[in-house]
């Protein structure tokens, strides 16, 4: 992590798990940007009085690891690429410091909101469930009635991904902003693997239409907001064969932000 990065956020005010529940927006409007360091640190220098930074044990980032599950086909991620609204992602994901993992449903509705549930996953043997095949898990799935959008013996592991993440929220508990940081993508069927870094991934989650000291900052700075899925670019970085037509341009920005940060 950047000495920079977690100085300012070390400086900030922390916000602990239990209080992050005011804050889940299960049911919200999700705003993404792809920023450099340096302007990451602008950003935060920005909003360093105003956000809280999510603390747990004494640490204001968290490693997490998520594995995304898809068709053979690819399924899910053909259906992103071809720019269809109604969209599904399913994945496991892993908390790693805390050792809990969750199977999770993301579903993008034709309004632009995104409704997620998700069911935590029961230990074995004192260690976390995780499974390449989400069949291994039917019974805990169907014990919760725990519906996925596709039948769990047809989904695969198909990318894992794995980065340091910063959660800020505001004072008034009206959004919350994640940052994902070294982020490195893992691919279950090709064995190949890639890296975003030094650029960065973050998103913003609102609860309707609420003032966003976030949204000045980044105005004044002048970045957009930049839709991006971290499991479709993943996707395309690992596996250059699939269809990736609609992503060759957000793959030519990631390649020339990147070579300017090296």
């Amino acid at each position: 992590m950047n000495p920079e990065i977690l100085d300012i956020v070390n400086s900030m005010l922390p916000i602990t798990l239990d209080e992050m529940k005011e804050v889940r927006l299960m049911n919200r409007v999700d705003t993404k940007y792809l920023v450099t360091t340096d302007q990451l640190i602008s950003l935060l220098q920005g909003v360093r009085e105003h956000y809280f930074a999510q603390e747990v044990e004494g640490k204001r980032f968290s490693a997490y690891r998520t594995v995304y599950y898809d068709t053979p086909e690819l399924t899910m991620y053909m259906i992103h690429h071809d720019r269809h609204l109604v969209r599904d992602k399913v994945r496991v994901r892993t908390y790693v410091d805390s050792n809990l993992s969750f199977c999770e449903v993301k579903h993008k509705t034709n309004k632009g909101r995104t409704k997620k549930k998700r069911m935590e996953l029961k230990t074995e043997n004192g260690e976390r469930k995780t499974a390449l095949r989400l069949s291994e898990l039917n019974e805990q799935l169907q014990a919760a009635a725990f519906e996925l959008p596709y039948p769990a013996e047809i989904l695969n592991a198909s990318l894992e991904t794995i980065f340091d993440r910063i959660t800020l929220v505001n004072f008034e508990k009206t959004e919350r902003l994640t940052i994902d940081c070294n982020l490195v993508f893992q691919n279950y069927v090709s064995g190949t693997s890639a890296s975003m870094d030094p650029l960065v991934v973050m998103e913003l989650k609102q609860d309707g239409r609420a003032r966003s000291l976030f949204k000045e900052v980044l105005f004044d700075l002048r970045i957009k907001p930049y839709k991006i899925s971290k499991y479709c670019i993943g996707t395309c970085m690992t596996r250059p064969e699939v269809k990736q037509n609609r992503f060759k341009k957000k793959l030519r920005r990631i390649n020339k932000l990147k070579s300017q940060e090296s």
